[in-house]
């Protein structure tokens, strides 16, 4: 008897006794999975994703729209950063503030170009506060899924409440499965043997968080 006869012996076996109705072709199985977790108000959960998203090393601000382009253009003056990428359906009033070059998101780029950007300015779909994680979705904010992996510097801005969510079950209906997902939790790093951290490996270097504040709601 061959090794692949084994294998296939035992998958015959496992499968002899899956209860009826639960096999291939069955009713859907009941999955009762909790999702939320715990009990916060929105500035509790917009707390948590702030911390969380500093654990992984990932530098966190915060302001509302008025502050923001000034905002943003002392930060990408802070890194000397003379060109930034912007995709083509981010808010304009954004990078009023930068005295920067700004450089089309193009399909025609290739990873040399994209890896002479200084930095990168995004929006972002959806966050989440327990494991502080961004989720991209090729929006018209956010771009084509290499304008985050090649630059090495990301500038990321979140609305606050509205784009933050407290668990993983509640981000994925927000997100469409045939979509470009790209998922980030703090700037790229890898270790080796030795667990030497070593960051920038497959993505940015550097990773900027904006929490944006909504507009108090005129009472």
């Amino acid at each position: 008897m061959s090794s692949r006869d084994v294998v296939l012996a035992r998958v015959r076996q496992a499968l002899a006794v899956v209860p009826g109705g639960e096999g291939r072709g069955g009713p859907p199985v009941a999955r009762g999975y909790q999702r939320v977790h715990g009990s916060r108000t929105q500035e509790q959960t917009v707390d948590l994703l702030a911390e969380n998203l500093a654990d992984y090393r990932a530098i966190v601000h915060r302001t509302d729209a008025e502050g923001l382009p000034g905002l943003i253009g002392r930060l990408l003056a802070e890194r000397g950063a003379r060109s930034v990428l912007v995709p083509t359906g981010l808010d304009a009033s954004w990078t009023a503030g930068a005295d920067v070059t700004l450089v089309e998101d193009r399909a025609s780029s290739t990873a040399r170009e994209l890896d002479l950007v200084d930095s990168v300015l995004t929006g972002c779909a959806v966050a989440i506060a327990e494991t502080g994680t961004l989720i991209l979705d090729a929006g018209p904010d956010q771009g084509r899924r290499r304008i985050t992996l090649v630059p090495d510097h990301h500038l990321c801005v979140v609305r606050v409440p509205d784009q933050v969510v407290g668990s993983v079950p509640e981000a994925l209906p927000r997100v469409a499965p045939d979509r470009p997902l790209t998922w980030i939790s703090g700037p790229s790093a890898t270790s080796d043997i030795e667990l030497d951290r070593v960051e920038g490996v497959h993505g940015p270097r550097t990773l900027e968080v904006i929490l944006l504040a909504a507009a108090p709601e005129a009472g």
